[in-house]
C-alpha cells in the first residue's frame, strides 16, 4: 500500500504517512449483497383443490355400491344398510328392506321411495335426465315436466299379446311420481354398464332414459282343445321385457305383488316354481314348461285336477319370485298342444 499524496510505501497498520503525515485512506471492502428471496408468481389458473377422500364404510349387500359412514340407506338402490341380507336355508333371500322415503340417485336426479304398502316413486328430474314408463302408473307431475310419447317396435304384436304399444317419457326439471294402483313391493334393479334383465309382463314401472329397452317371445305356450275349438295360452305372457344398459349406469323400477324372493342359480342347477310367479332373471337363466301328474293306468295329460303345471328355470343367474301371483288359465283343462316341456309320474 502506497500513501496518496507522496508516494511513500506504507505498513498495513499505519494510520498516516510517516513521510507527509497524510492520512492513510484504506478502500472499504464492497457490502456483500444479501440474496433476495424469489417470489414465484401467481399462477394464472391455479389447480383446484382434491375433493376430500370419502370414507367409505362398506358395501350395500343387495347392489354392491359403496356407502359413507352415517348413511342410512344405500344411495343406488334404496335399500337399508343396517339390516343385513338374510338367506333362507332353501338359498331364497328376500328383498332387502327400505325405509319409508329412502332417497335414490341416477344422474343428477333422485328418486324417493314414499309408503310400504302401495309405494310410490317421486322422482326430481334434472334438466338433462329423462325417464320412460307406462302411461297408467302416471301419478302426479309439476306442468313443466315435458311428457312424450316413445313408439315401441313390433307394434301389433304387442297390441295382440295385450301390452302396451306406446311408452311414455318425460324429461327434466321438475317432479314427477309413479305409482301401481294395487298393494305390493317395489323392486329397485340398478343396472351397471352391460348388464341386462328379463322381466314378466305387466311388472314394469319406470326406467331412466339410458336403460336401453326391448322384448322378447318367451317361447312358453300350451293349447287347450274344447270341442272344435282350440285355445293357445301364454302363461307367463306372450314376450317378456329385457332391459340393459349399454354404455351408463341406469335404474329400473319394478311393482310385484305380495313379497319378493331372490335366489343365485349355479351352472345346470334348477328349480319350479309357479308360472305367475317370476317376477324377473337374468338372460342366462333358460326356462321351459314341466308337468307333474300321478302315474294312472291310461297316459294322457288329461284334465287332471291335481296335475302340477310348473316353470322349470335352469342357471346360471338370478331368478326372483313374488309371494301372490294369480291361478294360470285353462292350466287343469285337457292339453293337446305345448311347447318343449318335460314331464314326470309320481
Amino acid at each position: 500500500m502506497f500513501c496518496v499524496n507522496c508516494g511513500k510505501q506504507l505498513r498495513d497498520d499505519q494510520s498516516f504517512c510517516v513521510q507527509c503525515g497524510h492520512p492513510v485512506k484504506r478502500a472499504t471492502a464492497p457490502a456483500q449483497s444479501v440474496p433476495v428471496a424469489q417470489t414465484a408468481a401467481p399462477a394464472l389458473n391455479p389447480p383446484a383443490p382434491e375433493p376430500a377422500a370419502v370414507d367409505h364404510a362398506g358395501k350395500c349387500e343387495w347392489c354392491g355400491a359403496p356407502f359413507a359412514r352415517g348413511e342410512t340407506s344405500c344411495s343406488r338402490c334404496g335399500a337399508a344398510l343396517s339390516m343385513p341380507e338374510q338367506v333362507s336355508v332353501s338359498g331364497w333371500a328376500q328383498l332387502p328392506g327400505r325405509k319409508d322415503m329412502a332417497k335414490l340417485q341416477f344422474g343428477n336426479s333422485f328418486c324417493q321411495i314414499e309408503g310400504s304398502y302401495v309405494p310410490v316413486a317421486d322422482m326430481k328430474l334434472a334438466p338433462e335426465d329423462s325417464v320412460y314408463f307406462t302411461h297408467h302408473v302416471l301419478l302426479w307431475k309439476d306442468p313443466q315436466v315435458d311428457v312424450t310419447a316413445m313408439s315401441l317396435r313390433g307394434g301389433w304384436k304387442r297390441v295382440f299379446a295385450g301390452l302396451p304399444l306406446i311408452m311414455t317419457q318425460a324429461q327434466g326439471p321438475g317432479h314427477i311420481a309413479f305409482s301401481r294402483d294395487d298393494p305390493g313391493e317395489m323392486v329397485s334393479l340398478p343396472l351397471q354398464p352391460g348388464e341386462a334383465v328379463d322381466v314378466r309382463e305387466h311388472m314394469f314401472l319406470v326406467a331412466t332414459g339410458n336403460v336401453h329397452y326391448d322384448w322378447f317371445n318367451t317361447g312358453v305356450w300350451f293349447q287347450t282343445q274344447n270341442g272344435n275349438d282350440t285355445e293357445t295360452h301364454y302363461p307367463v305372457g306372450m314376450f317378456m321385457d329385457r332391459f340393459s344398459s349399454p354404455h351408463a349406469p341406469g335404474l329400473l323400477l319394478l311393482h310385484a305383488a305380495g313379497n319378493v324372493f331372490v335366489r343365485e342359480l349355479g351352472q345346470n342347477e334348477a328349480i319350479l316354481i309357479k308360472l305367475k310367479s317370476l317376477v324377473f332373471k337374468d338372460p342366462g337363466v333358460q326356462m321351459q314348461l314341466h308337468f307333474e301328474q300321478p302315474a294312472v293306468a291310461w297316459n294322457a295329460w288329461g284334465s287332471w285336477g291335481n296335475r302340477y303345471m310348473w316353470l322349470l328355470l335352469e342357471g346360471p343367474g338370478r331368478v326372483a319370485i313374488q309371494s301372490v301371483y294369480p291361478p294360470v288359465e285353462g292350466e287343469n283343462a285337457r292339453i293337446s298342444r305345448l311347447s318343449q316341456a318335460t314331464q314326470q309320474q309320481w
